[in-house]
């Protein structure tokens, strides 16, 4: 029988340096740093918990009503006082959007159409972004929340786009699309406009483009080509995390792990721009 270790990390950037902060004999996937600093959110079997930001004490559960099969696509609101997350609903197992007090209460729907998976929530916070299968493909999707109108940004016959994210000033979305072969890492306007390939790596598999709250640093986990489709987001391969400038610049890896899916699905920055969290994974047989 296989056991899985989850290690929660903080990677300091000023001095390169990864320190674990705690150790679970479980699966556990995606922090998010909260805005005032003092928490990291992470999900595990289908709930969201925190845990003080220095790994000290023992992680509570968020209350979060219904949504009680959550993923690893949970964005925390940028005034701290709301939760979104992509919870799969009973009626037909797909992924919807749902809202929930951070400090815990019942969960709103958001998107009545699934699959919708969470990725980006706008600074205004009127405008959320996310992957979303509409009839032929997955693709990139805003949702102007006053409205409940749907946009579409990418093209299904163009491949697997995923991962949007707005940037701290609101100006720009960053995604991950299969477009060009590999998975590389774009951007676009939060209107959809002006799409620019931001990543070209030739062996690498790029996913998850997470903008410092500075705006400007990139992180990002990327796959070695050859260990799955440039199209999948797999657990449990080796992987590297990467580091490159918000305004487009030359990568450089920054930490090597065993790791994937649940790693570094959402944006997990510190406040401070200094730090970022992510999870690393130990299997033990």
């Amino acid at each position: 029988m296989t056991k899985t270790i989850s290690k929660l990390e903080i990677f300091d950037i000023e001095k390169g340096t990864r320190q674990v902060i705690k150790e679970f004999p479980f699966i556990i996937e995606a922090p998010n740093w909260t805005p005032d600093g003092k928490w990291l959110v992470y999900n595990s079997n289908g709930r969201l918990y925190k845990i003080s930001a220095d790994g000290a004490g023992n992680p509570e559960e968020i209350y979060s009503g219904i949504a009680t099969k959550c993923n690893n696509d949970h964005v925390i609101s940028s005034d701290g006082k709301m939760i979104a997350v992509s919870h799969h609903t009973a009626s037909d197992g797909n992924s919807r959007i749902y809202t929930f007090p951070f400090e815990g209460g019942e969960a709103k729907e958001i998107t009545p159409i699934g699959p919708s998976y969470l990725h980006g929530w706008s600074p205004d916070m009127k405008q959320m972004a996310y992957c979303a299968f509409r009839g032929d493909a997955h693709v990139v999707h805003t949702l102007d929340l006053a409205t409940g109108i749907e946009t579409a940004h990418t093209k299904g016959e163009d491949g697997l786009s995923d991962g949007p994210e707005y940037t701290p000033d609101g100006k720009y979305i960053w995604f991950n699309w299969v477009k060009t072969g590999l998975m590389q890492l774009w951007r676009m306007k939060a209107d959809g406009s002006e799409q620019q390939q931001m990543t070209f790596d030739e062996d690498l598999n790029a996913w998850f483009g997470h903008v410092s709250p500075n705006n400007k640093l990139v992180v990002y986990v990327a796959y070695h080509k050859g260990d799955l489709k440039p199209d999948e987001h797999l657990p449990n391969k080796n992987v590297v995390l990467r580091l490159m400038p918000a305004e487009g610049g030359e990568p450089k890896t920054i930490v090597e792990l065993f790791g994937g899916q649940g790693t570094i699905n959402v944006n997990s920055w510190a406040p401070d721009s200094k730090r970022f969290a992510f999870v690393s994974y130990e299997i033990n047989e």
